[in-house]
């Protein structure tokens, strides 16, 4: 089953509902995202990453996961 731009922008607002979201693709699996939110503020690249990825609720978990592929950016607002 394959996931939109739109069902991902979703997963993760709900986790970061003040960020700021940019989701890219249309192939129902690879995407490119940048998620810009006060909360990472003090935390690594790597947290932040984890935070996004625990947002997804598995969807990129093992060969039966709808997400493939994320390209994914973050960071704080400057």
């Amino acid at each position: 089953m394959a996931i939109d731009a739109s069902d991902l922008e979703a997963l993760i607002r709900a986790q970061f509902p003040n960020a700021k979201i940019t989701v890219q693709g249309d192939d129902g699996q690879h995407f490119a995202a940048e998620v810009v939110d006060a909360s990472f503020k003090g935390m690594n690249r790597v947290q932040q990453q984890r935070a996004v990825f625990a947002a997804l609720k598995g969807k990129m978990d093992g060969p039966q996961g709808e997400l493939h592929a994320l390209a994914l950016t973050t960071r704080a607002p400057d």
